[in-house]
């Protein structure tokens, strides 16, 4: 049978990390908890689960997910984020292939379901999310930015079909405030690899964006709330830009010093 660690990172999680930590309960050998600070009962919760538990100031998403699959006792890793849960459906697969002979395949994508305002998005951009949250952890580490961190692997990988359900935003002014941090992580991310903010990115990408997933990937579909994804969706796409022309203007003030 293959053995399993499970990682997740967190902070200031009471509300959401308990979900997390039961519907690993039967598939995970292990749970490690990286956190990075909290002062509520997140802790508290997960020592009902886990004795591994490691304190680390927060560096970033990737490594904070690096060092927590570092600390990982077996090869076969399953990360998940503290308001994420694996379904029933992803449970009773992931059973069934710890048992399975051994394969070729380095990790596993998994399709992520946001739950938003009441209701499960089946559109948009937000679905399917191909996740690639189990693998081998000595094939591959950690990569990217300032945001949207992935973990690479050298080999093949495969898909499975079982959901991974992602208990986001517990309302719209949480969104909006996630929103405002990672267009600021983004813009830090473009601005990194020397991209520039031109007019067309503010003026056309962000209707563009609203199109794809309101009418291209169908989020009229998912009513109110997927008018409302696509919408800030789209809001999210200016103000990364916005963000990126701000940063390129005070490195240019910065010179003329």
């Amino acid at each position: 049978m293959k053995q399993i660690s499970a990682v997740i990172i967190c902070c200031n999680e009471e509300a959401k990390i308990e979900g997390a930590l039961k519907s690993l309960q039967g598939i995970a050998d292990e749970t490690v908890i990286v956190d990075s600070g909290s002062h509520d009962r997140t802790i508290d919760i997960c020592r009902h689960y886990t004795d591994r538990i490691f304190q680390k100031h927060w560096e970033g998403y990737r490594r904070q997910k690096q060092y927590a699959t570092d600390q990982a006792r077996y090869d076969w890793t399953l990360s998940l984020d503290a308001d994420e849960v694996v379904s029933p459906e992803l449970h009773s697969e992931l059973t069934q292939w710890r048992c399975a002979p051994p394969e070729h395949h380095a990790g596993y994508f998994l399709p992520r379901k946001t739950y938003f305002m009441g209701r499960w998005i089946e559109h948009t951009s937000w679905y399917p999310d191909w996740q690639l949250r189990l693998f081998r952890r000595s094939a591959g580490r950690w990569e990217g930015g300032h945001v949207h961190e992935s973990f690479k692997v050298s080999g093949t990988a495969g898909r499975l079909r079982g959901h991974l359900y992602h208990y986001t935003y517990s309302n719209l002014s949480e969104f909006v405030q996630q929103l405002d941090n990672f267009s600021s992580l983004a813009a830090a991310d473009l601005f990194d690899r020397g991209v520039h903010a031109r007019l067309f990115h503010i003026v056309a990408n962000p209707p563009l964006v609203f199109l794809k997933n309101y009418i291209l990937r169908r989020g009229f579909r998912d009513g109110a709330q997927g008018l409302v994804v696509s919408i800030l969706s789209s809001a999210s796409t200016l103000f990364k830009y916005l963000k990126l022309w701000e940063l390129q203007h005070r490195q240019r003030e910065k010179g003329k010093q």
